[in-house]
């Protein structure tokens, strides 16, 4: 017995040092515990007794199984001494909806900004396009070019117009002079003579050959229109000539400001072009 108290101190104090160590584990110790319990049942003896070898195995048996009885006792102990209280959890019941309550959809966080960052103002930088480098600055815009008028001389050919000093208060005639310094294989002389009160065409003339020319007298866009051509083959050489239209007006002095001239010419394969208005003369000033 002594020897069995022993054990018994000896496993309870290792058992002790153990609780105090480590956190118990229960579950596995209460099972050590019911095994070792339940070794303790006995079969029912048989009718007849065991052989002698058999009462040996049967004692040794005996004392093993008091040891785990013993071993048993000193953990149920251990573990009843050590155990701490046990814990209540408090578990909310599930909720269970209502078969007569309406389905609500999920409610969404409001995506309004908050107080504080509603007064918050963002930030915005204005953009900008970078200019290009080295680029040159847009050229201004062009200006519409305006008719170019005829100017009085162009390459061997020159020309002026003026009103004839012997004109008088009912009667004008307005001269135009060419002057030119090749021979001309074509040539048109237009004068134009605005149509104020009274005018009317009272003849025309010229110092070149009459029979080198076709002249026709009309009215065209507000002024009466004398117009020579030179005829196919025939040339106008160089030197000086004269072209004159006349006509009629009402009594008065008539301002030729409005009256207007155009030559055209060819010589030596080229296109020349000169024109302009009348200087003033005589009582028609």
């Amino acid at each position: 017995m002594k020897e069995v108290r022993d054990v018994h101190e000896e496993l309870h104090a290792r058992l002790r040092e153990a609780g105090e160590a480590h956190e118990p584990d229960r579950a596995r110790i209460l099972a050590r515990v019911e095994r070792g319990m339940a070794g303790r049942a006995r079969p029912k003896r048989p009718a007849h007794p065991p052989p002698a070898g058999w009462a040996r195995v049967v004692g040794a048996t005996t004392a093993v199984a008091g040891l785990l009885a013993v071993g048993g006792y000193a953990v149920a102990s251990a573990v009843k001494d050590d155990e701490p209280a046990d814990r209540t959890v408090a578990v909310s019941p599930t909720p269970t909806s209502s078969p007569d309550a309406p389905s609500r959809p999920p409610v969404t966080p409001d995506p309004s900004p908050s107080a504080e960052n509603r007064d918050r103002k963002p930030s915005v930088t204005p953009s900008r396009t970078p200019a290009p480098e080295n680029s040159a600055p847009a050229p201004p815009p062009e200006k519409p070019e305006k008719p170019k008028k005829p100017d009085t001389e162009d390459g061997p050919v020159w020309s002026d117009g003026s009103v004839d000093p012997h004109s008088n208060d009912f009667w004008a005639q307005s001269n135009l002079t060419l002057r030119t310094g090749e021979e001309l294989t074509a040539l048109t002389v237009e004068l134009r003579i605005a149509l104020t009160e009274g005018v009317n065409s009272a003849g025309a003339w010229r110092s070149l050959p009459e029979e080198d020319f076709t002249l026709t007298v009309g009215e065209e866009d507000g002024f009466l229109v004398y117009r020579w051509v030179l005829k196919e083959g025939r040339t106008v050489p160089k030197g000086e000539f004269v072209f004159a239209g006349q006509y009629d007006h009402a009594r008065g002095g008539r301002d030729a400001r409005g009256d207007r001239y155009a030559m055209t010419a060819r010589a030596d394969g080229e296109q020349y072009a000169v024109g302009g208005d009348f200087a003033r003369g005589g009582d028609d000033t």
